[in-house]
């Protein structure tokens, strides 16, 4: 059901299509001319607006400028004489859906309006997926030196692309999350919804309902029906985050959802199919909860078809600088020069444990950056409780935690070109030498892969 606003000053017109509209399960609201449909529009959100062209002091297209100013998300659909061509052309400059001459057939009306709609829905999955997807690393964003962060980015370029329910285990803060919005982006589910759930932090009633919806009078509270997130999902992936805090009796339950690829809401009697990749994390052992009578050893199976193990920061410190840099370049506005690290403030990060894992390491930047005032970053502008730890030594055969030449500059732009560099040159080696299937997987030309490769700016 849409919110539709008709803006008609004839008045039997105007109470036929309120009416017809209504009949198609929308909530309609009328207004006899554009002042009334301002002041509407100023109180409420509105999905559509049908609206009249020729209406007293303010025409159609008056008013289509002016809402499409206040609210660009929202499509327009104008009603015209069929002899004023010059004002529909106009109308879809202005950002009108489209335009329906007058007089119309009802059908026509409807399928016009229909299609509006969906172009509507469409539009809003995009953007909030976009908005996802910025606020996290994608795989071709993740940055490390080490064999274990290299074998998850591979591991997401090969699940990715399957329906493969994966399990993703790592301590809080190690980018579980991040991994899960990484594989939804790899895959051909990626224009959908991705829809999360933190299982340790609602209390399960309220998880019940949110996994699985629930009918009117369900639980307290429920004045009206709701969809779980697996319906939500409809296409798209639900990431279920801290499996491991999941309550027995809701195990079971979410078992027969993943057996059945249905899900029945709480106090319902009707199963409903579901079209939803399934990803999940833990930050325990399953296998120990298994032992102990927490975990179901049946989800586990069926959870952990692909299992992506995330190793803690201080088991793979030659990552902590790249990081860091990556996430200095993500706090930077654009248009300006990024800052840098000082080589003592490099050894400092890099000897340190991490307890918090990226997740304490992006809180670190982004303070030492409001310390710095975004300029380059000195021990005096880490947090006391870095300062003050005891220092790792690096460990002895080891790789260094500070990348080649890292420790003396840390030149932002040098060190990005570096490990573009050698992610086109691991892309070449995949294509098995051949640059021109490179590039195509780069979604790059055959020139620009050249000049890159040669260490050159691009034509």
């Amino acid at each position: 059901m849409a919110r539709l606003l008709v803006v008609e000053d004839e008045p039997i017109l105007r109470r036929l299509l309120g009416s017809l509209l209504n009949r198609e399960q929308h909530e309609v609201v009328v207004a006899a001319g554009g002042e009334e449909a301002q002041a509407l529009l100023e109180k409420q959100p509105f999905d559509l607006m049908l609206t009249d062209y020729a209406m007293g002091t303010m025409n159609g297209l008056e008013l289509l400028r002016w809402a499409h100013e206040r609210n660009p998300s929202m499509v327009v659909i104008l009603l015209t004489g069929c002899d004023n061509i010059a004002t529909a052309v106009d109308a879809l400059k202005l950002g009108a859906f489209d335009y329906v001459p007058k007089p119309f057939k009802i059908d026509e009306l409807l399928k016009t309006i229909h299609r509006a709609l969906e172009y509507s829905r469409a539009l809003q999955e995009n953007v909030m997926l976009k908005a996802q997807l910025e606020s996290r690393w994608q795989v071709g964003e993740f940055v490390g030196s080490s064999d274990a962060m290299q074998k998850v980015c591979e591991m997401i370029r090969r699940v990715g692309p399957t329906d493969a329910t994966v399990l993703i285990t790592g301590e809080r803060g190690t980018g579980k999350e991040s991994v899960a919005k990484a594989i939804h982006a790899a895959s051909p589910r990626k224009d959908r919804l991705f829809l999360s759930v933190d299982c340790a932090a609602l209390p399960k009633p309220l998880l019940e309902s949110e996994l699985f919806g629930h009918v009117k009078g369900a639980v307290p509270g429920a004045d009206s029906p709701k969809a779980g997130l697996f319906e939500t999902a409809e296409g798209g992936t639900v990431f279920l985050d801290e499996i491991d805090a999941l309550p027995m009796d809701v195990q079971g339950r979410l078992l027969q959802v993943l057996q059945d690829r249905a899900v029945r809401r709480l106090g319902g009697t009707q199963n409903t199919p579901i079209n939803a990749r399934v990803l999940a994390s833990a930050q325990t052992d399953l296998r120990e909860r298994i032992q102990q009578g927490l975990f179901r050893e049946d989800l586990f199976n069926r959870l952990s078809v692909i299992s992506i193990a995330i190793a803690p920061l201080r088991d793979r410190p030659e990552d902590i600088l790249p990081i860091a840099v990556r996430l200095i370049q993500k706090e930077t506005p654009a248009g300006e020069k990024a800052g840098g690290i000082s080589p003592e403030a490099c050894r400092i990060l890099s000897s340190y444990e991490w307890p918090g894992n990226v997740r304490e390491l992006g809180t670190c930047i982004q303070n030492a950056l409001l310390a710095s005032n975004r300029g380059e970053i000195k021990p005096e502008h880490l947090p006391p409780q870095i300062l003050a730890a005891p220092r790792k030594a690096p460990a002895a055969g080891g790789k260094s935690s500070a990348l080649p030449g890292l420790e003396h500059a840390l030149s932002l732009k040098a060190f990005l070109q570096r490990k573009e560099k050698d992610y086109l040159e691991q892309t070449l080696k995949r294509a098995g030498g051949d640059k021109k299937a490179a590039a195509q997987n780069l979604n790059i030309s055959l020139a620009d892969l050249q000049h890159k490769l040669n260490g050159q700016k691009g034509p």
